[in-house]
């Protein structure tokens, strides 16, 4: 696809086929990440592939808990990604969400649904989220920037919003 078709059709997905992404797409859409702008390129975030049912479902339970409800927040979709970025960056926030929108947008040009699916600095602002992060072997001051669920949709995506009459200004 070109990248400004990608970029117009590329819709948030809440209901997934149980299929995997297939590792080269995976991949792809993680390379994709890697190469987000950050502050002085300095790659303050890293990602997480959640592939253990253990972490995921750990995960599952503190997002939904942020939430203050007992649902699977992340809409059975069969990938998890984490972004997470260092605090110590005073970009880390910014750098850690282009990370999130290349993947998202790399996963529309591959024909892989996806979602950003919030709350994850409070999930890795708790103390289990800390304690899991401690068992992962990851040492450093981390804030979750984003969850992405990636699948395929179990249906169609809904037509994009038009867009607002004043989202543009020429100054």
């Amino acid at each position: 696809m070109e990248t400004l078709t990608v970029l117009k059709t590329r819709r948030s997905c809440r209901a997934y086929l149980p299929d995997p992404v297939e590792d080269e797409k995976l991949n792809a859409i993680l390379e994709a990440g890697t190469y987000a702008a950050t502050g002085m390129g300095r790659q303050s975030p890293i990602i997480l592939v959640v592939k253990d049912p253990e972490v995921r479902a750990e995960l599952q339970k503190l997002n939904a808990a942020a939430m203050g409800m007992d649902i699977d927040p992340f809409y059975g979709a069969p990938e998890l990604l984490v972004v997470l970025a260092n605090k110590e960056m005073p970009t880390y926030v910014c750098d850690g969400s282009l990370v999130m929108g290349n993947m998202m947008n790399a996963a529309a040009d591959l024909g892989v649904a996806s979602c950003w699916i919030h709350r994850a600095k409070e999930e890795f602002e708790s103390e289990e989220g800390k304690a899991l992060l401690k068992r992962l072997g990851i040492e450093g001051d981390y804030e979750g920037i984003g969850n992405l669920i990636l699948g395929y949709a179990a249906k169609p995506a809904n037509a994009p919003a038009p867009r607002k009459a004043d989202y543009i200004y020429r100054i």
